[in-house]
């Protein structure tokens, strides 16, 4: 039986077509959600992820500001810069690109963004809020995941769900949105011995390990929902996700291919966190 391939580009389709209807509520209301991005430096990806959150702003009718800093940017001017979007009323949500050159602090700037704005929801009070199930700005990524697996119509609650990577951006949050659906999650990292045996017992295998085509078709119980979080760029110059999909799709029930697959949930969820933000502070909610 062939897997059914969950299309991130299809669902992030109706997502964003529920945002810009809800948009258009909003601006015939005189409301109008704000997105600020600020990108500073040349690295290649990054630009192109901006140009991707400024198109998306632009098709749901956002009011989007982007600051392109040069790499020489200090990290005063940066926080000064945070610090001006903060307090600026258009502005609903704030998005300072990663990676930042390395004579700025990371942690510095992402604590120095208001928590209401923080759409990328990665402010220690939001990641607090995430932890003990307060209403908080979801981390994109994980929220994507969450949304993608809603839509095959498989209940996630009293499931065994295994997530492959601990990251504080993908494999932490997803498991414990995952356990806020009522999932039993077990967490599988570098240093876990036997991997291939807790992954096999998992009816959501959720995939955020960093290595291209790391997980094959023996890491898979026969029918298990499988999350392919992975980006990498091969030599060849293709990407491929951290599962060898061709070998996966042989067992797994519904899985994501990659590209195509939770990529472009996350500038919607980014969307979405926006349209939130700017809803709470028109006290629209």
């Amino acid at each position: 039986m062939a897997a059914t391939i969950i299309s991130g580009k299809q669902i992030s389709e109706e997502i964003r077509q529920d945002i810009k209807q809800e948009v258009d509520k909003m601006k015939a209301e005189g409301f109008q959600p704000g997105l600020a991005v600020v990108l500073v430096g040349d690295d290649p990806a990054s630009h192109v992820y901006v140009r991707n959150k400024e198109k998306a702003c632009h098709d749901l009718g956002y009011y989007s500001e982007v600051h392109r800093l040069s790499a020489e940017t200090s990290q005063e001017e940066l926080l000064e810069m945070v610090h001006k979007l903060n307090n600026q009323d258009n502005i609903h949500g704030i998005l300072v690109q990663l990676p930042l050159p390395k004579q700025i602090e990371e942690k510095a700037i992402i604590n120095a963004i208001s928590p209401e704005k923080d759409v990328d929801g990665f402010h220690p009070i939001n990641v607090g809020n995430l932890v003990i199930g307060d209403d908080s700005l979801l981390p994109c990524t994980p929220a994507g995941v969450i949304e993608m697996i809603k839509r095959t119509g498989i209940e996630m609650s009293g499931k065994h769900a295994v997530v492959i990577g601990r990251s504080n951006i993908v494999g932490k949050p997803v498991s414990l949105l995952l356990q806020r659906e009522n999932a039993t999650v077990t967490m599988c990292h570098s240093r876990t011995t036997n991997m291939k045996e807790i992954a096999r017992q998992a009816d959501i295998l959720v995939v955020a390990i960093g290595r291209a085509n790391f997980v094959d078709a023996s890491y898979i119980k026969p029918g298990a929902v499988v999350i392919d979080v992975g980006m990498n760029r091969l030599d060849t110059g293709k990407l491929a996700g951290d599962v060898d999909f061709e070998s996966a799709k042989e067992v797994s029930g519904p899985i994501t291919p990659v590209p195509g697959g939770v990529g472009p949930m996350t500038i919607t969820m980014l969307m979405k966190n926006t349209l939130v933000a700017a809803r709470r502070a028109y006290g629209l909610n």
